[in-house]
């Protein structure tokens, strides 16, 4: 355990951050299974839009690498695109 008031206190910060990751990271799952599971072309494309603003969001603040962001973006376009295209 900590001895310093520093490091007691970055244990609790570090705990707290954690615990924001966790849950952001969860969220980011949870949208693109939403995306990759819809099958309305309207339903998905608004699903989409939300996966995507909320992974931005996660890349500006740091949560996910910005490259991981793309990738899932990309993926997740790609996704939609041949949905689109199919019908």
């Amino acid at each position: 355990m900590a001895h310093h008031k520093s490091a007691k206190k970055r244990v609790r910060s570090t705990k707290k951050r954690a615990e924001r990751n966790k849950a952001a990271l969860s969220k980011v799952k949870t949208l693109v299974k939403k995306v990759l599971d819809s099958k309305d072309s309207a339903n998905v494309q608004e699903s989409l839009k939300e996966a995507v603003s909320f992974l931005d969001k996660t890349a500006s603040k740091g949560r996910m690498h910005k490259n991981t962001v793309a990738r899932k973006k990309s993926a997740l376009t790609k996704h939609v695109n041949k949905l689109a295209a199919t019908k």
